[in-house]
């Protein structure tokens, strides 16, 4: 009996997706379950497990075509078995044995993601012998996936050592991620009248409750006590005084959303994709940590699904992760405002007329001129400050 395997159904803002990676060979035998292919769609990559058990039958895309919703990619046969392989023919004893090659995937791989540590795996690729196009020049899984594309060819061609004075290339299809992040760029930078407004925060308090509640914190509830969870907190709680920073532009009308549902920026080897911590104006601190952890782990993974990008009202962005001590970000339409955090340095400043040194972050609002005024804005990043500086107040709800 045969099985077809189709596309999951996509939602209407996903009108397609691209044959990423094929998993299985036809012919080859299948495990109900098992992942047979990486759909990659303009905001995530979606596996596609196999159905039943059986042998799959027929390929009917092959990587890189483009299929749509529920279309029919693959077809297994249930209860049959894989074709055993032909034996082959003795081969005559060598002089003298030749000790054997390490198998390619096991060089290079310490870097890699799960998922390209799959790829590598599976098609037999080295990976020190792959450009890497991600984060410090790490290799991704679409650069394995295109090196297994034309890596034949390319393994078969003498290697050539650069000359001095020359001026290497290389061009690099763009994912489909990337694109609609470039897509949406141009879009928040075309459609939106946007300014940005700072400030800065001591993060002083914040450090000593840390320190003081942190290990018992992690032995309650199993996770550590960041400093994003205090920014989320403060942050809903600015939301719900100031509405209109948590409001969108639909046409001619404004949408007040009378709940915090707040995008965590999250970098991958793809790109930055922003997974919303939903209702966060009633989650704790606890849910909150835990929620950021399990998108982080996902995210590395490649296991992010469509849900878990949908809808966000306020973006919350952390560029001091890598070193940031200020910058702009960019508003993610129909999102009006996008809050920046960066670097935390000690400082000098003056409290109570005397210099102390103090770890200090800017902060950064960007927002859409149309609706929110400077007045706003700026009431919006001093609230955000004295929560921060004052912890004890987001705690009772001020």
């Amino acid at each position: 009996m045969s099985t077809e395997v189709k596309v999951p159904v996509l939602p209407e803002s996903v009108s397609d997706a691209t044959i990423a990676t094929w998993h299985k060979k036809a012919g080859e035998a299948v495990k109900r379950d098992e992942n047979l292919v990486d759909l990659e769609t303009d905001k995530v990559v979606l596996e596609v497990p196999a159905p039943v058990d059986g042998v799959l039958k027929e390929l009917k895309f092959q990587a890189g075509d483009t299929v749509n919703s529920q279309q029919v990619i693959a077809i297994i046969e249930e209860g049959a078995a894989a074709a055993a392989p032909a034996p082959a023919a003795p081969a005559p004893a060598p002089a003298a044995a030749a000790p054997a090659a390490p198998k390619a995937a096991a060089a290079g791989t310490a870097d890699l993601s799960p998922a390209g540590l799959r790829v590598a795996t599976e098609q037999n690729i080295d990976p020190s012998k792959v450009a890497g196009t991600g984060r410090d020049s790490r290799v991704t899984k679409e650069d394995l996936v295109n090196y297994g594309k034309g890596g034949a060819a390319a393994a078969a061609a003498p290697a050539v050592a650069p000359t001095p004075g020359s001026r290497p290339e290389e061009r690099v299809p763009m994912t489909r991620i990337r694109a609609r992040i470039a897509e949406r760029l141009m879009q928040s930078k075309n459609s939106i009248a946007m300014l940005t407004s700072f400030n800065e925060v001591n993060l002083a308090e914040v450090s000593k409750m840390r320190k003081s509640l942190g290990e018992q914190f992690e032995k309650t509830n199993g996770v550590k006590l960041g400093f994003m969870s205090f920014f989320v907190k403060a942050a809903a709680e600015a939301l719900k005084r100031h509405p209109v920073v948590n409001a969108s532009v639909d046409g001619n009308d404004i949408i007040y959303h009378g709940y915090q549902d707040i995008s965590i920026a999250v970098a991958t080897d793809k790109g930055l994709v922003t997974p919303v911590l939903r209702d966060a104006q009633n989650m704790s601190f606890a849910d909150i940590e835990k929620g950021i952890a399990n998108y982080a782990k996902k995210a590395r993974e490649g296991k992010l699904g469509l849900d878990d990008l949908q809808g966000g009202t306020f973006t919350i962005t952390n560029g001091g992760t890598f070193g940031s001590l200020l910058s702009t970000p960019i508003v993610n339409p129909p999102q009006s405002a996008i809050l920046g955090m960066h670097t935390i340095k000690e400082r000098a400043i003056v409290e109570n007329g005397q210099v102390i040194a103090a770890p200090m972050m800017y902060l950064a609002l960007s927002y859409d001129h149309r609706i929110i005024d400077g007045k706003d804005a700026v009431l919006f990043l001093v609230d955000i400050k004295n929560q921060l500086e004052n912890p004890q107040r987001m705690l009772l709800g001020m």
